[in-house]
């Protein structure tokens, strides 16, 4: 079974949480752009939802889609975002920010009741690290950040750790939506997630970083043989 299958069951599962007259956060991502496109569907059905995208991405897709957009402005709280997850561990704790909108992923999962995060089985590992944790950093100062970073981070990791700018396709360095860097960091194992957070959170230069701790509360996995759903005690 491929992985976007997964997805996609992952993606199914969680529109069934979905609820009429809802104020719902979109992620960004490849299973979170399968939980857009089923919204789309149900809202060509009748349902009455408005959306918060997380990047202009998934804006684009839900307008296309014909789903009705709001903004954190106009709302003031989310009822239940929707996202996807680059890693997620057995206590709940997530690595986001592959695709770039860690800052706004966090900013609307942390104004929401509830936040379902859906994810194929590959997903799921017992320590977070392999995958490059994603730092949002502002351009100015670049080079000294980077360097506390890497210094940093020799403080929290198993065995060697890769730092790099994340550069575009065209090996520019890649600007988000929100006009910022990012330095990607792989380790083999994560020591301290929790002291990495809270470093990383003082360190001036830093806008956010893709460790989501406490903001996961329905963990949905697709498998082969459907999909998942777990609920953190």
């Amino acid at each position: 079974m491929s992985k976007d299958v997964q997805k996609q069951r992952a993606a199914e599962a969680a529109v069934d949480l979905v609820q009429d007259g809802m104020v719902l956060g979109l992620g960004t991502g490849s299973t979170a752009a399968h939980f857009v496109k089923l919204l789309g569907a149900r809202v060509r059905e009748g349902l009455q939802i408005r959306g918060i995208p997380t990047s202009e991405q998934t804006r684009i897709l839900a307008e296309k889609e014909g789903i009705a957009l709001t903004s954190l402005g106009d709302e003031g709280k989310v009822d239940l975002t929707v996202d996807g997850a680059d890693e997620v561990d057995t206590a709940f704790r997530l690595i986001k920010g592959g695709g770039g909108a860690l800052l706004r992923e966090k900013i609307v999962a942390s104004a929401s009741d509830h936040v379902a995060i859906i994810v194929d089985e590959a997903k799921c590992v017992d320590h977070l690290g392999q995958f490059p944790l994603p730092v949002e950093v502002v351009p100015f100062g670049v080079r000294v950040t980077y360097q506390r970073i890497t210094e940093l981070l020799g403080v929290y990791g198993e065995g060697e750790v890769n730092i790099r700018l994340r550069t575009d396709q065209f090996g520019e360095p890649y600007v988000t939506d929100s006009e910022h860097l990012i330095i990607d960091a792989a380790f083999n194992k994560m020591t301290n997630i929790e002291g990495l957070a809270s470093s990383l959170d003082s360190m001036t230069g830093v806008v956010d970083h893709g460790l989501f701790i406490d903001l996961c509360d329905t963990l949905i996995i697709g498998s082969d043989n459907g999909a998942r759903k777990l609920d953190k005690n």
